[in-house]
Formats: C-alpha cells, structure tokens, sequence
C-alpha cells in the first residue's frame, strides 16, 4: 500500500502529563513529563508501543480537517524554495498553514502541507506536485472512557486500516511522527475509505475543530465497494543502510534556538559525495534522510544519529530508553502513488512479530523504521519474503537487497 527555566525546560508546565485536544486536527496524544532541573530531556513515546494489537475497546478513526498536496523539489532546484520553506517553518504568525513536513532523501526534498502552505510554493521546474488532494487520518483508542486516548502505530493498525484498504484498492501515503501516526488517503477514495472501515471503527470528521460522527451514507456519492479488483502486489527490492535513526521532539517555543542548526541541515547539508551517491544503486553504506514536520503546533524530527550531532542535546527530546532505529527503505524505482500493497507488505509481517515501527513514504520511495535490536529479525522476515514469492502469490523484481546489510558497530 503506498502511499497515523526548568519549568519551561520542555513544554508548557500546564501541559504536563495530559492529553490535550489539538487545535482543529483534533488529534489526541501525551506530553513528557517534565525533568529535574539539570537532567537531560526525555519524553517517552512508549504509549505508541504499548497499545494492544487487538484493543479489546473500541477505535475512534478521525477524518482531519486538512486538505494536503504531496509536492516534490529538486535538489537543484531548492534555492528556489528556500524563502517559502523558512517561512513556514519558522514564522508561523505569518502562514496559516497548520499542516507541513520535509522530507530530505538522497533524490529530492518531499513535502506534504496543507492548502494554505501550498499556496506559498512558486510554480517551478524544479516543483513536481501530484495531482491529488489527499485527506490525513488518524486512529486512538477509546478502549477505557476514563483514561486519555493513545495514538496507534503504525503496525498496530496494519490489520485494521492498512491491509483493508489495500483489498479495496485504495492507495494511502504513510506519514509517522513522534507524536503519531497519519494515513493520508485521496479525498475522492474517501467514500470507499469508510464503507471499508466504518464496521471496525468509530469514525469522526474534525470540523472547524469539532469532531462529528460519519456513517458512510453521510459521504455523497458514497460506494459500498470500490470496484476495482486488487492487484497483487510486487514485492519490491529493500535497502537497508548502516545509519542508526533518532525519532526526537522539540518545544515549539524553543524553534528560534536551533533555527540556524536546522537550516543548515536541512538546507546546506549536501556535499560533493553525497550528490555523488544520489541513487541507492550506487551501494550506499549510509543515505541521507532527514525529516522534519509542524502539525497542529507539535515537532516531530527524524535524523540519524550524525546529523543528532550538530543540535544542542538538551533541547529535543526523545523516549526514556533513547532507543535507537534502523531504516528499510522500500523500492528500486520510484514507486508512484497508484500501487497498493506496499505499505501492508512490511507493515503485518511486523505486526505479525509483534515488531514496532515508524513509516515514512516520500514521492520517490517508502521508510519503515524498526527498533535496532530487531533489525535482524526483520532482515530475515524480509529475505523470506522475497525467497518465495510463488507461495505468497507475488510478483518481484529479482534483485531483492540493494546493498549488503551491516549492522553498524555501536556507538561510543
């Protein structure tokens, strides 16, 4: 499937340890608490962890009240969009975007924002846009009425939203952050989305920051099935390079201080060797990925750990066991946005193992990150999928790893 002082150390004192409502995504999630007064700053994400595969309570799906483009920029062409990026990344009194997140891979820069943040992207050569308007969704459970609701990961939905979708031949873009998980879907499949999953979950759509219940007659034009018969999926090839990942979070209000870290990151980070190894057949040892996204006010970046390096250790935060992530990236050739299949082929096999994961999809290619400590169950699940793809009923490329998989030596 392709494309869910001390006191101020962190986040606001008032926040600390409740779930808050998100402005108009409605989005629901926790907050770390905050540490004593010289410590380094944890927040654990563990609650994306902890949900049962199969919640015993019932499922709220939420129907966010964005309208998205997914839009692609070339590296050559990034100086063209630097004003506009700046712009809604740090000045955010002055865009009514509420929905933004950049991706860096190797091929181009991917980013997903909101009608608003569109708007401030320039037509360009350099800018490629699919044609689409895309919905973000976001599944939390209501198991227990007195408790707050906890955001799912990824492959703990891969059995209620992903593979479903998949049969039904909807293509979704995955988006994880720290704080959640978002499948992003065509607002013209949005009919078939809930007549698929209407059964399986409560589902509300955020208006104007309320949330209201949605039954399938509600969706104009809607239609039972979507018509289509499910293709087989192709098993792509994966690579899995050397980099360990950090998922980390960071106080909004302290934005300003790693302002010039981050943008020289983002956008003064490539060097004669990397433009060199711009294309994973080129063997990469390690690839350049580096994630930053601003939804509904809440940070979420994604980085390894060199690029870790250059910011200020006690301003992002992370989870309590500063765990660290390996990456499977997913796909030979850009993958498009028509095939489905792909996220709900890595995704259940997970689930399957009981394995977590963060998912990425950009324009060109797909990321899964999983745990460090399972990256060699995950590796051989993976060459076992593809050793039989008669019996699994697939078809595949026959150069299935791109690379040769090295786990990296650990850190000092």
């Amino acid at each position: 499937m392709r494309r869910a002082g001390s006191a101020r150390r962190l986040i606001n004192a008032a926040a600390v340890g409740n779930a808050e409502h998100l402005g108009s995504g409605g989005l629901l999630g926790f907050f770390p608490s905050l540490p004593p007064p010289g410590d380094t700053p944890v927040a654990p994400h563990e609650h994306r962890l902890a949900t049962p595969l199969f919640p015993t309570g019932n499922m709220d799906l939420h129907i966010l009240d964005h309208r998205l483009r997914v839009t692609s920029i070339a590296k050559n062409g990034l100086v063209n969009f630097t004003h506009p990026l700046i712009k809604l990344i740090f000045l955010r009194n002055r865009t009514r975007c509420k929905f933004l997140s950049l991706t860096e891979t190797p091929e181009n820069y991917t980013v997903v924002l909101d009608e608003e943040g569109f708007k401030e992207l320039q037509s360009s050569e350099h800018l490629q846009v699919e044609s689409s308007v895309w919905l973000p969704l976001n599944v939390v459970s209501n198991g227990n009425a007195s408790s707050s609701s906890q955001a799912v990961g990824v492959t703990k939905i891969a059995k209620s939203v992903i593979a479903p979708l998949a049969q039904q031949h909807v293509s979704v873009f995955m988006l994880s952050t720290y704080q959640t998980d978002f499948i992003l879907v065509r607002e013209k499949d949005l009919s078939i989305v809930i007549t698929t999953l209407e059964e399986e979950f409560n589902i509300y759509r955020e208006v104007e920051g309320e949330s209201v219940p949605l039954q399938s007659q509600d969706v104009h034009n809607g239609l039972q099935k979507n018509g289509k018969e499910a293709m087989q999926p192709t098993v792509h090839p994966v690579l899995i390079p050397q980099n360990q990942f950090c998922v980390m979070s960071l106080d909004p209000d302290t934005l300003p201080s790693i302002a010039t870290t981050l943008i020289d990151v983002l956008f003064y980070s490539n060097s004669p060797q990397g433009e060199a190894q711009s294309t994973p057949s080129q063997g990469l040892d390690c690839i350049k990925f580096f994630s930053f996204s601003l939804i509904d006010g809440y940070i979420s970046l994604v980085m390894d750990t060199e690029a870790q390096r250059q910011f200020p250790a006690d301003l992002l935060f992370t989870s309590s066991s500063g765990e660290l992530w390996r990456m499977v990236r997913i796909g030979g050739q850009p993958l498009g946005f028509d095939e489905c299949g792909i996220v709900a082929q890595i995704s259940q096999p997970l689930a399957d193992s009981d394995i977590s994961a963060y998912y990425i999809s950009t324009f060109s290619f797909d990321h899964a990150l999983v745990p460090e400590e399972d990256i060699v169950s995950v590796t051989d699940m993976l060459h076992h999928q593809r050793k039989e793809p008669a019996a699994s009923g697939v078809s595949h490329p026959s150069q299935m790893f791109l690379v040769p998989i090295a786990t990296p030596p650990p850190l000092q």
